[in-house]
């Protein structure tokens, strides 16, 4: 298995609150939103593929607690290539704090995190 990333960012490095207008307010951030006017055709099918291609998803906390409040909340993930693949595939999250994850498949990593996913 490989490690692949996609980052979303700005030029001037926000990489907060990217997708809802009131995802992730912390540190009163009011730029909510900002990655969506510029989602495109383009951009969907590159996810869709990126996505459908995983072997498995490593999340941070605040990440995965977001993803799994949209995705993991689909009725039908079926409908979507994005929410298929995130149902169907592991999801691994990397925290201290997160002790009882409730999307289907999820393991939290929470010890020597380098070692555990270098035996991923």
């Amino acid at each position: 298995m490989r490690l692949t990333t996609t980052t979303w960012i700005t030029v001037d490095g926000v990489m907060q609150g990217l997708g809802a207008p009131d995802e992730d307010r912390r540190g009163g951030f009011e730029r909510g939103g900002w990655a969506m006017p510029l989602y495109d055709d383009e951009a969907a099918t590159f996810l869709n593929r990126v996505y459908q291609r995983a072997d498995a998803f490593l999340f941070g906390r605040h990440t995965y607690e977001i993803f799994a409040g949209y995705w993991g909340a689909m009725v039908d993930p079926n409908n979507h290539p994005i929410a298929a693949a995130l149902h169907t595939k592991p999801k691994y999250v990397a925290s201290t704090t997160l002790t009882d994850p409730t999307w289907v498949d999820t393991t939290v990593l929470s010890d020597d995190l380098a070692t555990t996913l270098a035996d991923l």
